[in-house]
């Protein structure tokens, strides 16, 4: 481990020196790269600074004990060995787990998707709770959520809320979020007090800027129309709304939240690009073969990935058997555990299966 770590230092000051060399900024790409490896190296070295700290601070225990004549002096040096002892074991595992390859993806900001699925008023309704409880969760941890497009349910929540999200490492926290959701209670409509299941899904995108994908707009086909609120009545008399097409691939991205036709433009033109580069992100694992697919975040749409019980005030996360018992604060944005559980078992799967 200390050859690699000495092998990294070398490289974090290469990449300082490269930095700062006049002519860095002339390719922006590299620039970027290099910036962020620089980062990302520097969390580690921090690491390795303060380990290599408490190895000279066990050598130099080590040797007051072995050399010392006076016994007070050799009780002080064991003392401290006690408590440098457990700080090595546990630098050495922070420092293992920030040295397992990570995912690219996780220091960009995201797009996320919430569709109501199967129940009705409900699913729309519970869309609505989810879309709740992300917007709890970013303000917790200081996120910027936007939102860029919605289509309401009838009877409250959405039938589908596009929103981006922004801040440090948001992809690498919300990207196990992908998936579908279930929800089992009583809904508000139901009058004989039995318990319905509907589901939402959910998907998590890294948001591609324009380095990561290059589109073609004339392969992109632009239509304006009016914005429109629920039940579809008009809530602009201008054409600002956009919706954008991609007609090699037939997507389409579009945005009415904005008074600004640009501004609109913009955004739309911010989640197509995000979606095109989540076709290429998946062409991508699937090469990658079964040894991707055995990772927690396989992120199949398909697959139901957590259960709300509000009568039991239960939240379990069936992709790690995790279950938590307090649902209201869970619903509230506290979703901390889970985050966290999922990115323990993500940093074991690549680990044992030594993704890199």
């Amino acid at each position: 481990m200390l050859d690699k770590l000495e092998a990294i230092q070398r490289r974090y000051e290469d990449v300082s020196e490269e930095l700062t060399q006049p002519d860095a900024m002339s390719d922006m790409k590299r620039f970027k790269s290099l910036n962020k490896e620089y980062k990302d190296l520097g969390k580690i070295m921090v690491e390795y600074k303060a380990y290599q700290n408490v190895l000279a601070n066990i050598a130099s225990s080590k040797q007051v004990i072995s050399t010392e004549k006076d016994e007070d002096f050799r009780q002080m040096a064991k003392d401290e060995l006690e408590e440098l002892y457990p700080e090595e074991e546990r630098l050495e595992a922070v420092i293992k787990e920030l040295l397992i390859p990570k995912d690219p993806n996780d220091s960009k900001d995201v797009i996320m998707e919430i569709r109501a699925g199967a129940g009705g008023d409900e699913a729309a309704i519970f869309a609505g709770d989810l879309q709740r409880m992300y917007m709890r969760y970013a303000e917790k941890h200081n996120l910027k959520m936007d939102l860029i497009d919605a289509t309401e349910g009838t009877s409250g929540g959405y039938k589908e809320i596009i929103l981006a999200l922004k801040g440090e490492d948001v992809y690498g926290k919300l990207k196990f979020e992908s998936g579908v959701h279930r929800v089992q209670r009583v809904p508000a409509t139901e009058t004989q007090g039995r318990i319905h299941t509907s589901v939402a899904s959910i998907v998590v995108m890294p948001e591609a800027e324009e380095l990561d994908v290059q589109i073609d707009m004339n392969d992109v086909r632009k239509d304006l129309f009016m914005s429109s609120g629920p039940g579809g009545q008009s809530v602009n008399t201008t054409y600002s709304a956009v919706r954008l097409t991609h007609l090699p691939t037939g997507l389409v991205a579009q945005c009415q939240d904005q008074k600004s036709q640009l501004k609109n433009f913009d955004k739309a033109l911010g989640v197509l690009r995000s979606r095109i580069y989540e076709i290429e992100l998946a062409k991508k694992n699937e090469a990658e073969g079964a040894q991707r697919k055995s990772m927690i975040g396989s992120g199949d749409r398909s697959d139901k990935i957590r259960t709300y019980n509000y009568p039991q005030g239960r939240v379990t996360d069936h992709r790690i058997g995790f279950t938590v018992h307090n649902l209201a604060s869970v619903m509230d944005g506290n979703i901390d555990d889970f985050v966290e559980q999922l990115r323990l078992a993500e940093s074991a799967a690549r680990l044992q299966e030594g993704v890199g």
